[in-house]
This record gives C-alpha cells, structure tokens and sequence, in this order.
C-alpha cells in the first residue's frame, strides 16, 4: 500500500470522520451538542478502556526482562519528551497551554499506534503484544509530567506566588482522577482472571470505537469554536506539529536498537515518540488543566501530526531503522 493509499485508509476511519463532522457543526452553527454529563462520563470510560486493555495484553504477554525493558524505555519516552517539549512551547504559549501541548506530545495515538500494526501486518512484520501495554503505560507519565510542569513554571508573576512546590505537584498528579483511573485501570487488566474478563469484554473493547467517535464529534465542535486562538500562533504551532514529532520519531528510530532487536517494536517506539494523544490526554486536560485551550493542541494533535507521521513519519522511522 503507498503512503497516499495509506492517507486515504486512515481518512476513512469512521472515529476520524466524526471529528470533521463536529468540525463542521460549529462551522455551520448547528445547534448539535453533546450534554455536559456525559463528556464527562466518555472521557473517563475512554481512559478506562485504553489502561485495561494495556494491563490485559501485558498479562499475556507476562513479565520477561525484555518486556521490562520496553516498559522502562516507553516511560522515559514519556517523561522525556513532555519536559524539553514545555520549554520549546513556553518561548510563545502560557504555562498551561504549553503543559497540555507538551503532554500531549509525549502521550501516544492510539489511532497512529493502530496505523503502525496495520503498516507492520502489510509488511509481514509482527509487532510483540507488550507493546500495547507499552503505549497504555505512556499516558499517565507523560500527563503527570504536564501538571509539573505548569505547576513548577507558571505564567505569572501571581501565578508564582501560588504555586505548588513539586512534591505536592506530583502528589496532585498522581491522584488526579484521570490519571489514576488509567494507572488504575492497568493494573486490574493485569491482576484481572482472564476468563473473568471476558465478562465485561462487550463494555471494555467492543463499545470502545463507538465512544471515540461521540468523544472525537464533540472534541471537533470544541476544536472549531476554538479554533481561533491557533491561527494567532499558526507558523509557531504549526512548524512545532510538523518537525518535534519527526525528531522525536527519528531519534527513538536509532536509540531503540539498544532496547530491542525487532525491527517491528523499533517501528512502533518511534510512531509511539512521534504521536500525539488526541484522547487520553485533552480528556485528562478537560479535568486537570481547565484553562489550557483544546482549541490549540486538539487541531495541532489531530490535524497535523497525525497526517504528518502516517504520510512520511512511518515510512522514514522504517527506512531508518531497514538502514
């Protein structure tokens, strides 16, 4: 399959045709909306779903010291990249802006994580089951990093007198409720009977695409009426969508070699390093970071990164990697 081919299977995706239908809603001035309860409700069984599932798989898969390795190296990833992603974005955006848009970044796509399978299954490459637990495990650290950090480094002169010395910060992060409830929800998927599992299987897997599509509809109509404030900062933003997720991606191409030999788990690193979250995190965002504008990182995410990495970034992490 080309990579044009590529763009028009992904663009395809019914999840993704939601988010250009809540775009368009906004556009149009339609009085479509989804009630505040339950984008509460969606975004919280959204980060469910992706830890369970991450703690299921990493269950099978059991604990070997390779799996260990790839664990350790998806968390460092996730720490990593939040951190020095912050400082690049604080040169134009708030504290909370550049938080959300760093967490983001060192979060992962569960979409570009699905284009990567499907990418390596057309290749005859078999990618190992840990590493959904290895992308599940991505999202809390690269969250917890985000509330650091716009606690540590605040805007404002004000904001400096009320801020949060790290201890609390990362105690804060910790048990924030989106944060817990993926942490959490890992690790019942792992301590979890299988065969008991297979009893909520329906809610935790079946019903998963059905929500993101709702989420993904209301998270369009969010990203439209916002979308104003990302056009003020437009060459900044978008220049930081386009090539910090193609570093991130090319770096982890070369480094993964000291952490795997399979050529399909490299390939996923670097997609996990190069993606962005569009789901776990602005959910987490919606609770946490109230003031950081979705209008800014949701069309950065999910309109440019994401196209960016599944049309060059993970046929160039590829030949890296062939090379």
């Amino acid at each position: 399959m080309s990579n044009f081919e590529l763009l028009i299977f992904n663009l395809k995706n019914p999840t993704l045709l939601f988010f250009v239908l809540g775009v368009i809603a906004k556009i149009v001035k339609s009085d479509l909306a989804i009630p505040a309860a339950s984008k509460g409700f969606i975004a919280l069984y959204l980060l469910f779903s992706i830890g369970f599932n991450g703690g299921a798989e990493l269950a099978v898969t059991g604990i070997t010291q390779e799996v260990i390795q790839h664990l350790v190296f998806g968390l460092l990833l996730a720490t990593i990249i939040p951190i020095f992603s912050f400082f690049i974005l604080k040169i134009k955006l708030n504290s909370f802006d550049a938080g959300a848009i760093a967490s983001c970044y060192g979060s992962v796509s569960a979409v570009t994580f699905v284009t990567g399978v499907a990418f390596l299954e057309m290749n005859q490459m078999k990618v190992g089951g840990e590493m959904v637990a290895v992308m599940a495990s991505m999202e809390f650290p690269a969250i917890i990093m985000g509330v650091i950090l716009m606690n540590l480094f605040p805007s404002t002169p004000q904001a400096i007198v009320r801020k949060t010395p790290w201890r609390s910060a990362l105690k804060h992060a910790l048990t924030n409720g989106s944060v817990l409830m993926i942490f959490g929800s890992l690790l019942i998927g792992f301590i979890s009977d299988s065969n008991q599992s297979e009893g909520i299987k329906h809610f935790t897997s079946d019903i998963f695409k059905g929500f993101l599509a709702i989420y993904l509809l209301d998270m369009g109509m969010v990203a439209a009426s916002r979308f104003s404030a990302f056009k003020k900062q437009g060459a900044f933003l978008i220049c930081f969508a386009i090539f910090v997720p193609l570093l991130n991606g090319v770096l982890t191409s070369h480094i993964s070699q000291f952490v795997t030999e399979s050529e399909a788990n490299r390939l996923i690193f670097a997609i996990l390093a190069a993606s962005a979250s569009y789901i776990a995190v602005p959910a987490a965002m919606r609770l946490v970071a109230p003031k950081a504008d979705p209008g800014i990182f949701i069309p950065m995410a999910l309109g440019v990164t994401f196209p960016i990495n599944i049309t060059i970034g993970i046929p160039l992490f590829l030949q890296i990697i062939h090379g």
